[in-house]
């Protein structure tokens, strides 16, 4: 019988928590009985082997007497493999242990009947209570079980895959009638803690138009974790490929080339692993891509083993890169002649493009004054504005400028600036841009 808070009970739950066994490791130190008399090259010489005293050679003997049940032995070495301390056995779960996010909680649940009388018409419930909601795992209103013997018990299994933090309550509920015709309540409560298995840091760097993300995997349980894949899953502008250092080129983050792909070790107790991925985006043209502000990366999908097999499987939230600010008039230099001579024209091949969602223009384009009294190294050649017509929304058109340089040697393409005629606006100027003046 069971004694509750609601009183005494025929049923009493039993939970026992499924999961894989571990290895079984015998602690005690192991030594090898010559050690105590001889170096531990004795063996190297048979004749010297031979010579051993009487002593050591009787308790040599008797060590590799199996029939011995004083157990003298227990502490010599048998076989070079006894240091390790592994007995050959496995070992079963003595308790809830450690559950982590992630994870398949299984457990097996028994309701016991303890009476000496049946017990019938039993409606049995399972369910696992978080900080946040309650999850139904079993159910039996609708087929109650018919009734379980003096003695006897029903056995069950249930699932919940870890997807919260935190305090976890197992809660098991029987509604039965008893011997006398009493319908009696039987609720127990399981509590456990759910821990984080491992930790996620995350560093995102742009370079030019490449965004490169390093994702460090750092492990935080007792057990060694194999990755079987940890994949950065794009946000739908960009495109993801995972950098290796023991390979030249970049492989694509979906490729399915390998069948198999060996499994990453990160040691437990704070084993650490590396990822970098190298982020583009997926088409220049795209909408999306306009929007500004924009600056979410995607997620990572980790899935791990752990040293007999069970899986894990984590999802990061969404990673942030550096906002987006799209400005609304981009002009860029696509091309510069690699031979430019002393006061002779060239042609500086630039784009102009228009990144919001309506028409824009018309456009001049000028060199700008720093100061009045600034001497200009390279100059237009020719009309000092020029006029480009509309841009229609997120369009863009090229031009040709014609420039002269007047100074040998290292000089910049300063102050090309953009003006909207209609909108009476004045964007940024193009950045400085170093040329090479050679003479004829």
């Amino acid at each position: 019988m069971s004694t509750t808070q609601q009183g005494t009970h025929s049923l009493a739950f039993r939970v026992m928590r499924l999961c894989k066994p571990s290895f079984h490791v015998e602690p005690p130190f192991r030594l090898d009985p010559a050690d105590l008399f001889v170096g531990e090259d004795i063996f190297d010489d048979p004749l010297a082997a031979a010579n051993l005293p009487p002593l050591l050679s009787s308790q040599l003997t008797k060590s590799m007497d199996s029939s011995d049940l004083t157990y003298g032995n227990r502490f010599l070495l048998h076989h070079p493999s006894d240091a390790m301390g592994f007995s050959g056995l496995l070992l079963l779960p003595q308790s809830f242990g450690a559950i982590y996010l992630g994870e398949t909680f299984c457990s097996y649940i028994s309701i016991n009947n303890n009476s000496n009388f049946e017990v019938r018409d039993i409606i049995i419930k399972a369910e696992i209570q978080t900080e946040r909601q309650r999850i139904l795992l079993l159910d039996t209103s609708k087929s109650p079980v018919e009734s379980v013997r003096a003695g006897g018990r029903y056995d069950f299994i249930v699932e919940h895959d870890v997807k919260e933090l935190g305090a976890h309550t197992l809660v098991c509920t029987a509604l039965y009638n008893d011997n006398d015709g009493e319908r009696k309540y039987l609720p127990q409560f399981f509590k456990f803690v759910v821990a984080n298995p491992l930790s996620v840091r995350t560093k995102v760097r742009t370079v030019k138009e490449t965004t490169y993300l390093e994702a460090c995997i750092e492990n935080h349980t007792k057990s060694n974790l194999y990755m079987d894949q940890v994949e950065f899953e794009p946000a739908p502008h960009w495109s993801a490929t995972v950098l290796k250092a023991d390979e030249l080129h970049p492989a694509d983050n979906s490729s399915t080339g390998e069948i198999f792909k060996p499994p990453i070790l990160i040691r437990s107790g704070g084993g650490i692993h590396n990822y970098l991925y190298q982020l583009k985006l997926a088409s220049p043209d795209s909408a999306q891509m306009k929007v500004e502000g924009t600056n979410i990366l995607g997620k990572l999908q980790i899935t791990w083993r752990t040293n007999l097999g069970e899986p894990g499987r984590l999802q990061t939230q969404q990673i942030l890169g550096t906002p987006i600010s799209r400005k609304e008039i981009e002009l860029q230099i696509l091309e510069i002649p690699s031979l430019i001579n002393l006061d002779k024209s060239f042609l500086v091949h630039l784009n102009l493009t228009n990144h919001t969602d309506r028409e824009l223009g018309p456009f001049e384009v000028r060199l700008s004054q720093n100061s009045a009294h600034e001497e200009k190294k390279v100059m237009i050649n020719g009309l000092q504005t020029m006029v480009l017509p509309q841009v229609e929304a997120f369009g863009s058109t090229d031009f040709h400028l014609s420039l002269i340089a007047t100074k040998l040697g290292v000089q910049r393409i300063t102050g090309i600036t953009v003006s909207d005629t209609t909108e009476k606006k004045t964007y940024d100027p193009l950045p400085d841009v170093e040329i090479f003046v050679e003479s004829d």
